[in-house]
């Protein structure tokens, strides 16, 4: 992307996020291939857990072009595989928002384990959006 903006508007864009993503977020993490787009169906991808993000889901704002989550609470898993992407609701669970990376460390959302197994308590460690647009 050529577009650049500068860091106040990298927070502003992800303060509407943050205000579109609304309290109580879901998390669905998924195995598989990440979508091309989040308004892409998901198919072939097994939801291997659902998490619920605090009543207020992400930082009051964002700072750096970083919006970084509150506390997710921890999930049971529903499925075997491994966590490779997750995918971000509101709290009705069905107006999807973002897709996102999964690992352990180093992307987006980051999991104690991505070796997950049905009935395996999973935490978030780390979840945050980077704007990397500037």
């Amino acid at each position: 992307m050529a577009i650049k903006y500068d860091t106040t508007t990298r927070n502003a864009m992800l303060d509407a996020l943050n205000t579109r993503i609304g309290t109580s977020a879901k998390v669905r993490i998924y195995n598989g291939t990440r979508p091309a787009n989040v308004g892409t169906a998901i198919t072939s991808q097994t939801m291997l857990v659902e998490l619920t993000g605090n009543a207020t889901a992400f930082a009051a704002a964002a700072s750096g072009g970083v919006l970084t989550a509150n506390a997710i609470s921890n999930g049971t898993a529903a499925a075997t595989g491994t966590a490779s992407w997750c995918r971000v609701f509101q709290s009705n669970g069905t107006t999807a928002i973002a897709d996102a990376d999964v690992a352990t460390s180093g992307s987006d959302l980051n999991l104690n384990n991505t070796s997950i197994a049905t009935g395996q308590t999973v935490s978030v460690t780390s979840f945050t959006i980077t704007d990397g647009n500037g």
